[in-house]
């Protein structure tokens, strides 16, 4: 140790460069394993805390799908999976659409001249994500906070009216926090809802005249479920109508969650709805949290990708370095041999060599990583839409904290190889009589 640390100081600005390029990709792969485990303990901790047990689709789904194809018979599914399993608590049947949204100001400025000409440039309707539900049937599941507003105002679906959609619209509303931003409408503003979007202020006249008003009820927070930049949540049969034709007559839903009395045998309530339900494909946490798991993996494979290349210069720099040093060395390493010093000795002293610059690169290393990491935490929360309590893109725990020791090891033993087999295959007596 006490010789190594001494090959050490003798050369202090190639031992400095060189921690600081380990510590550069050591704080590199600090940055990539927080990031990595930040997203899969907070998506694991969402999924698990939502009450969703179960996860109903149409047949032949994949989680993976960037659309779900519509299941029909939605307001029925509640009291039929009840039926069949009794251990269903709530089979809370969802519709996820896309449609476009304005507000009470750009409708007075676009009937206030003629072919919309009184419209301000940039002044136009918005798309958005919107998600129909039946409003108190979603007992024991995770619903969107309101943060203003009270919310939906009868529980139900009244439209519905048993299936005849006879009923009275209430026409609510509720809008995230980021919709309500971007139109600018605050609890009790009229928003108007319609599914095509105009070409430009000339068919905006034309657009609200198809278009369907709303009442802003409520402002909600973030919904991790449905992750959307722009979120509107209105009642089911309303939705569906907004839709049209076929999606009424056919009650349709994009998705079906169910939560369970007792949700530690998830995976025999799966197997009792598969069979009874043959047009649905019913998925557990556990599906859910291993697909969750396949996009972290996908992120994880590019980040080591990355990561392997810092590592791979590094260790290059680190090897180069203590080769030079070898050769500097070469004649004293040649006298410490003739007196008797053996292979093993002259080999643990470069490997303790390499070891020491490794740890100062860890040193250096670790703190930047963790900075690096708490700066890219802020910048995706500042970039991406409100994001739900409790939800971090970073987190350190023993995996980062291990993997990235095993990591500083590694580099400073395997940068000690090279330099070590030199020093074994100096010519002793060459190097002696040297001038």
């Amino acid at each position: 140790m006490r010789y190594a640390w001494d090959a050490l100081r003798r050369r202090p600005g190639r031992s400095l460069l060189t921690s600081l390029g380990i510590g550069l990709a050591t704080g590199l792969v600090v940055l990539l394993l927080s990031l990595s485990s930040g997203i899969t303990a907070s998506s694991t901790q969402l999924a698990q805390s939502s009450g969703v047990d179960l996860l109903a689709t149409s047949a032949d789904t994949s989680l993976s799908s960037s659309s779900f194809p519509p299941l029909t018979g939605a307001h029925r599914l509640e009291s039929e999976m009840t039926q069949v399993d009794p251990n269903v608590a709530t089979a809370s049947p969802w519709l996820l659409g896309e449609l476009v949204f304005a507000n009470s100001s750009l409708y007075a400025r676009s009937n206030s001249s003629v072919s919309g000409s009184g419209v301000p440039g940039g002044w136009a309707p918005t798309g958005s994500g919107i998600v129909g539900w039946i409003p108190g049937a979603n007992a024991g599941i995770e619903v969107p906070t309101m943060v203003q507003g009270a919310g939906f105002p009868v529980p139900g679906d009244p439209h519905y009216a048993g299936g005849t959609y006879t009923g009275p619209s209430t026409h609510a509303i509720v809008l995230d926090q980021s919709l309500a931003q971007v139109l600018r409408v605050s609890i009790g503003s009229e928003v108007y809802v319609g599914a095509t979007t105009p070409d430009g202020p000339a068919q905006l006249a034309g657009w609200f005249a198809n278009a369907t008003g709303f009442k802003v009820v409520g402002i909600s927070g973030p919904f991790w479920l449905v992750p959307s930049a722009l979120l509107a949540f209105t009642y089911l049969s309303e939705l569906q109508s907004l839709l049209g034709g076929v999606a009424t007559q056919s009650d349709t839903a994009s998705i079906v969650l169910i939560h369970l009395h007792d949700g530690s045998q998830a995976g025999a309530d799966q197997r009792r709805l598969a069979a009874a339900f043959p047009a649905l494909t019913v998925f557990t946490l556990s599906d859910i949290l291993g697909e969750i798991g396949n996009v972290v993996d996908l992120y994880r494979t590019f980040g080591t990708l990355v990561g392997a290349v810092g590592v791979a210069v590094a260790l290059l720099f680190a090897t180069t370095i203590l080769l030079m040093s070898v050769d500097d060395r070469s004649r004293e390493i040649a006298v410490l041999r003739a007196l008797g010093f053996g292979p093993g000795w002259i080999t643990r002293q470069i490997l303790v060599e390499g070891l020491l610059l490794a740890l100062f690169g860890l040193v250096v290393g670790a703190p930047l990583g963790y900075l690096g990491a708490i700066g890219m935490n802020a910048f995706l929360f500042r970039l991406l839409p409100p994001l739900p309590a409790g939800f971090t893109f970073v987190a350190f725990d023993g995996t980062v904290l291990a993997g990235t020791l095993l990591l500083v090891v590694a580099i400073g033993l395997a940068a000690g190889v090279l330099p070590a087999v030199r020093a074994l295959r100096l010519p002793i007596a060459q190097e002696l009589r040297a001038p």
